[in-house]
């Protein structure tokens, strides 16, 4: 019996698939173990949205041949699709398989046997054509379910459309039946997952659907307590999708709305598709819907030509906005993206110092938001893992909860008072009821 490992770098859709592709192991006889457990097999998702990301599986192989100098090294993911000559010249790699590929590993490497030279099976992205339907499961209290892999926008900083390939999604009727075996398990929430997922609709290349058409079904799903929309571009960020969730009986008041910058040249340059004013618009009406919900903004600094004007027009933006929390990306050069050939380019010193000065904004717009729901009953749903004597756990809106450790309380729904903020950032909270909630 051999013993099988995963890491996974990057986003929560690479997550779902790490997760499948676990599940097709062990369909096949194989155990999977820990990474640090002398593996036999190490399967590494790979991301690769920025330089870091490339360093980070470099470190992982390294890492991996050190716990088992035999064992089988695969390398899947954006990474090995858009470099796999450069993966396969890494001393300790064995397989590189690219995005049309990584489903078929069984098929392309059979029993995962060492050859005498790095077995490379990534053919160009545009055979990438196929919809490979992915949920993660057992790994933690909710699933990843993934609808729509792939992205048309080509924005001026982005590889995905290089690795991932085009805008493509499941049918409704696939994603329901993942929806029902997710409801049949222990699992209380859902995130949904993918590339461009406001883009969800795409079927064999036609517009089958949309986005709203999916959720309006998947609320209908009995067995799952809450779902989370992952990410959601704001021009594809409707009314109807609002409202909906507003009035929804297990979508939650949370969005993650990514801006990217909040200066309309810089946006324009990015290839973005909106302009500021919608997106203020978006977060409006959030908030005039779900006084109380949360709002997450990607927003990336130091893009070329984005000057001293730029980013404090950005920053000025952000500061007004009724919004929760940021991820602050710092612009990182990717090669074939039509970004990496502009003028403009902005010194790393420069882009470090902006990124720290959104980091200190993401900081205080997040205790702004928490303490803005001091005194109010939530529900939160407690992680399974245990930190320092202390359980934590997410509400509704996302707010990080701490509570000291109770055994009867990982992977449970429970009614709670928030009362103050403590050291550690999270909130902590009373429990207005000790059992768990029962799941609609």
């Amino acid at each position: 019996m051999r013993k099988v490992a995963f890491h996974t770098l990057g986003c929560k859709l690479n997550f779902s698939e790490t997760s499948t592709i676990a599940r097709m192991f062990e369909q096949r006889g194989y155990i999977r173990a820990d990474f640090e457990d002398t593996p036999d097999i190490f399967v590494i998702n790979t991301c690769s949205v920025t330089d870091n990301a490339d360093k980070k599986c470099r470190s992982l192989i390294k890492k991996a041949r050190k716990i088992s100098p035999n064992a089988f090294v695969l390398i899947i993911g954006c990474y090995a699709q858009l470099k796999p000559k450069e993966i396969s010249e890494i001393k300790g790699v064995d397989a590189v398989l690219g995005a049309a590929e990584k489903f078929r590993m069984f098929e392309i490497l059979g029993d995962f046997t060492q050859k005498e030279s790095v077995q490379v099976c990534a053919s160009e992205i545009s055979q990438a054509q196929d919809f490979n339907r992915a949920y993660s499961y057992g790994d933690r209290t909710r699933t990843f379910l993934k609808v729509q892999d792939g992205c048309d926008y080509n924005c001026a900083f982005c590889t995905i459309p290089l690795a991932r390939g085009n805008s493509r999604s499941d049918t409704i009727e696939n994603i329901l039946k993942s929806a029902h075996e997710i409801a049949e398990s222990e699992v209380k929430e859902v995130v949904l997952t993918g590339v461009n997922t406001g883009d969800y609709g795409i079927i064999n290349g036609k517009r089958e659907t949309d986005f709203l058409t999916l959720i309006k079904a998947l609320d209908e799903i009995q067995g799952i307590a809450r779902i989370r929309i992952s990410s959601i571009e704001p021009n594809l960020l409707t009314d109807e999708i609002i409202e909906f969730v507003a009035a929804s009986q297990r979508f939650v008041p949370h969005f993650h709305v990514p801006l990217q910058s909040g200066n309309d040249r810089v946006l324009q340059l990015m290839r973005r598709r909106y302009k500021t004013e919608l997106y203020a618009d978006r977060v409006a009406k959030i908030k005039q819907l779900m006084p109380d919900a949360c709002i997450g903004v990607d927003v990336i600094v130091g893009f070329p030509q984005e000057d001293e004007n730029a980013f404090l027009s950005s920053y000025h933006f952000l500061n007004e906005l009724d919004i929760s929390y940021l991820h602050v990306f710092t612009y990182s050069e990717r090669p074939n993206t039509k970004a990496d050939s502009m003028q403009g380019e902005v010194p790393i010193a420069i882009r470090r110092e902006r990124s720290r000065m959104l980091q200190i904004l993401s900081d205080k717009k997040r205790q702004a938001f928490y303490r803005s729901q001091l005194g109010k009953t939530k529900t939160v749903l407690w992680e399974q893992e245990v930190k320092d004597g202390k359980l934590t756990g997410f509400t509704e809106n996302y707010v990080k909860i701490a509570t000291p450790f109770d055994p009867t309380l990982p992977n449970t729904l429970q009614k709670i008072a928030l009362t103050e903020i403590q050291n550690d950032g999270c909130v902590s909270a009373n429990p207005m009821i000790h059992k768990e909630l029962t799941t609609l």
